[in-house]
């Protein structure tokens, strides 16, 4: 609970895990996690560019590592989880933003539905996997946490069509995220979901710019937001200053949804 807002976003000391930390949205939270003090710890597959981010990262002073993880590996996600209490002695923080996007429709798609499942599998059960490991950790050092879980505006709305799965697993991490708020309260663990919509980020690399301001027309602010936007958001939920606020989604989509 904060005191003063001299100190209300402050992370300093505090431990982060940042799943696809590396890379676009996650890049941006991790950004702005680091410059407010957190340490961080980045999981996803890609070394090369975790690497780089830490040293972009290192001028702002925390400690920053990288773990190899595969979210769909249930064995993978506990072994790194283990490590990052042995190397830091603890989780304050979880941000669940890893993903994946299956495109395409659904009947178009072949018997062993594979589309389906795997975009399933890493978007809904790989954050479950994350919060159900790193949850008993929390509750078991009783000193509580966060968790902030990325979805997607997607979640409330068919957004774009083709998308279905995503959509759907977006939609499960909503659910997902108020039914542990309410399940962990009693740890003082705080579970919150930040649901982007269009943004700067590795899904949207390489889009045609006349694609950009056709979407951008739909968006009564007129533009796609950043992903240092969502670190923004992602401080306040990660800090002190959200102690009261759990089970909430926040929407942050410069009011595409407001229509719709």
């Amino acid at each position: 609970m904060i005191t003063s807002m001299e100190t209300a976003y402050p992370l300093k000391g505090k431990t982060a895990i940042i799943t696809g930390g590396n890379t676009g949205i996650g890049f941006g939270i991790s950004t702005a996690f680091a410059q407010q003090g957190a340490n961080i710890a980045i999981f996803c597959r890609n070394q090369q560019s975790a690497e780089e981010d830490i040293k972009e990262l290192s001028q702002y002073g925390g400690v920053y590592k990288f773990y190899r993880t595969d979210i769909s590996d249930f064995d993978n996600c506990k072994a790194s989880v283990d490590a990052v209490c042995a190397d830091f002695g603890g989780i304050d923080i979880l941000v669940n933003n890893g993903g994946v996007a299956a495109m395409g429709g659904v009947l178009d798609y072949g018997e062993d539905l594979k589309d389906w499942f795997h975009c399933i599998d890493v978007d809904l059960n790989g954050a479950f996997r994350m919060c159900y490991l790193v949850g008993k950790k929390m509750r078991d050092a009783g000193k509580g946490g966060k968790v902030v879980n990325i979805t997607s505006n997607s979640g409330n709305m068919c957004n774009i069509p083709s998308f279905t799965p995503y959509n759907v697993a977006k939609a499960g991490l909503n659910r997902l995220t108020k039914c542990l708020a309410w399940e962990w309260a009693p740890y003082h663990i705080n579970v919150n979901a930040i649901a982007p919509g269009f943004t700067h980020s590795n899904f949207t690399k390489g889009n045609p710019p006349e694609l950009e301001k056709f979407m951008c027309e739909k968006v009564p602010v007129g533009r796609f937001g950043e992903p240092i936007e969502i670190g923004a958001l992602a401080v306040y939920l990660a800090s002190e200053s959200s102690d009261m606020v759990t089970g909430s989604v926040v929407t942050i989509d410069g009011g595409y949804n407001l229509a719709r």
